[in-house]
C-alpha cells in the first residue's frame, strides 16, 4: 500500500516571495513581475491550491506588497489562507512564516515563488519523505561536468557529477525540526539559501525527491523568456491531439436489507445497503473501472477478484487508492471524474461535498475535479423499482511527470 496522505489539517504552505528581484531588473518586486499575464506568486498559490494535503498557505511577501497580495487569497474554502510581512533575507522571511504557523500543523511545506512551474505531484512525494525522514527537498541531477575553481576562474578540481545534485524548492521538513534548525542558525547567526541548509547543520539526513528540470527559477531577464517557452507547450497541451485519455465504468449492486449503505466512502444509513463481495460501494466501483480503462488496465474485476477472500468487506475507497497508484505508475494523473448514482432513494444531494471530498483523498486528486450527482429513472427498470442503485462514471486523465524519492542526500 501506498504511504497514506498527509491530513490537510497538519500541513502548512509556505510560499517565500519576499525578494526583491534586483537581478531580475523589473521595476517591482519578482513576486509581482507578470509571466503570461501572471504574477508569480499565483502560479504558487494556485500550485498549492490543487494539493489536497495542504491545510493552509502563508504567502510571505516584501512589507510594501502585504494589501496587494492579500487581493489574490480566496476568501472561503477549507483550507486557510494569509499573508505574512518577510524580512531582509529569505531566511527571515520564512522564520516570519513559521511564526504563523497554526498549531495544528506537523509538517511545512516551503516553495520560493519564482519557481512557477513545480507540480502537485512534486508537492507530495516531497510530504511523503518529510514524513518518513524528516526532511526532504526536490533536486535534480547535474547532466554537465562540474568544476571547482577559485575567485579568479582558475579550476582547482573537476567534481564527479554523479554525487552533483542541485537543489530546487518544494522542500518540505517536520515541523518542528525546522523550526529548531532556524533557531540554531539566529543564534549562531548563520545564513543559508535555502532551509534544507539549516537542518543539515544539526546533522539531520535531508532525503532528496527527483525534482523537474522545467521547475526553474526564474532569476534573470533571460529566464522569463525561457519560462514563456515551457508555459506555451503547456498551454497547448491539453488541446493537442492524443495528449488525454478517457475511461468509462459501470457498476451496479442490488440492496440488501443486513448490510449499511455506502456510496463514495460515505456510510449513508445502517441498513439497507447494496450487496456485493466488498461494501457494495457502486460509486468507488465505477471510478475505478473508468480510471483502469483509461490507462488499458483492464477492469476492477482483474485486479480485485471477489474470489479473493482479502477483498471480503473491504472499503472500496482502499480500492480507489490503490487504483490511483495504478494511473500514477502508468504515467498519468486526474483532469476530471464525472459520475452519475441513479437510485430512487436515498437523495444524494445532503451528501455529495462530503463524497467528492472522500473520492478525493482516495484518488489523491482535489474536490474540484470530482463531480457526483443523482438521478432517477421516474420508476422505470431496477432502480426505479427501488432494487438497486446503479453508477455510471467517466474519467478524464492528464500526462504526469511523477518524481521519485532518491535517497539521503549524503548518501548521493
Amino acid at each position: 500500500m501506498a504511504v497514506a496522505a498527509s491530513e490537510p489539517a497538519d500541513v502548512a504552505a509556505v510560499i517565500a516571495a519576499a525578494g526583491r528581484g534586483q537581478r531580475l531588473g523589473a521595476l517591482e518586486n519578482k513576486a509581482f513581475v507578470e509571466l503570461a499575464g501572471k504574477p508569480l506568486v499565483w502560479y504558487a498559490l494556485r500550485l498549492f491550491r490543487k494539493c489536497p494535503e495542504i491545510g493552509e498557505i502563508i504567502l510571505v511577501v516584501a512589507p510594501e506588497d502585504v494589501e496587494r497580495a492579500r487581493r489574490l487569497l480566496r476568501a472561503k474554502g477549507d483550507r486557510s489562507e494569509r499573508v505574512v510581512a518577510g524580512g531582509a533575507q529569505r531566511q527571515a522571511s520564512v522564520r516570519a512564516a513559521l511564526e504563523q504557523v497554526r498549531a495544528s500543523a506537523d509538517l511545512v511545506v516551503i516553495h520560493d515563488a519564482a519557481r512557477p512551474f513545480a507540480q502537485p505531484a512534486l508537492v507530495h512525494t516531497c510530504l511523503e519523505q518529510a514524513r518518513l525522514h524528516g526532511a526532504a527537498a526536490a533536486a535534480v541531477q547535474a547532466t554537465d561536468t562540474v568544476k571547482e575553481a577559485d575567485q579568479e576562474g582558475v579550476v582547482r578540481a573537476t567534481l564527479d557529477r554523479s554525487r552533483i545534485w542541485l537543489v530546487q524548492t518544494p522542500q518540505a521538513f517536520r515541523r518542528n525540526l525546522l523550526e529548531e534548525a532556524h533557531r540554531s542558525a539566529e543564534q549562531a547567526g548563520v545564513t543559508a539559501t535555502d532551509d534544507a541548509f539549516l537542518v543539515e547543520r544539526l546533522g539531520h539526513a535531508v532525503w532528496l525527491v527527483e525534482g523537474d528540470s522545467d521547475n526553474i527559477k526564474i532569476t534573470h531577464p533571460d529566464d522569463v523568456s525561457r519560462s514563456e517557452q515551457v508555459l506555451q507547450p503547456r498551454r497547448g497541451r491539453l488541446s493537442a491531439g492524443g495528449t488525454m485519455r478517457c475511461g468509462i465504468g459501470f457498476d451496479a449492486h442490488r440492496f440488501a436489507e443486513d448490510r449499511p449503505l455506502v456510496l463514495a466512502g460515505v456510510r449513508l444509513r445502517d441498513s439497507r445497503g447494496l450487496l456485493g463481495h466488498s461494501d457494495g460501494d457502486a460509486v468507488c466501483h465505477a471510478i475505478c473501472d473508468a480510471l483502469l480503462g483509461a490507462v488499458g488496465a483492464g477492469d476492477i474485476g482483474t485486479h480485485f477478484p471477489d474470489s479473493d477472500a482479502a477483498y471480503r468487506w473491504i472499503n472500496s475507497l482502499s480500492l480507489l487508492q490503490r487504483v490511483g497508484e495504478t494511473v500514477r505508475k502508468a504515467g498519468w494523473e486526474i483532469e476530471n471524474i464525472d459520475v452519475v448514482v441513479i437510485t430512487e432513494e436515498p437523495r444524494l444531494a445532503p451528501h455529495v461535498e462530503k463524497m467528492r471530498q472522500a473520492l478525493a483523498e482516495a484518488a489523491r486528486t482535489e474536490a474540484g475535479r470530482i463531480s457526483v450527482k443523482g438521478k432517477t429513472t421516474e420508476g422505470m427498470g431496477f432502480t426505479g423499482r427501488a432494487e438497486g442503485i446503479a453508477a455510471q462514471a467517466i474519467a478524464t486523465l492528464r500526462p504526469s511527470r511523477t518524481p521519485r524519492a532518491r535517497g539521503k542526500a549524503e548518501d548521493r
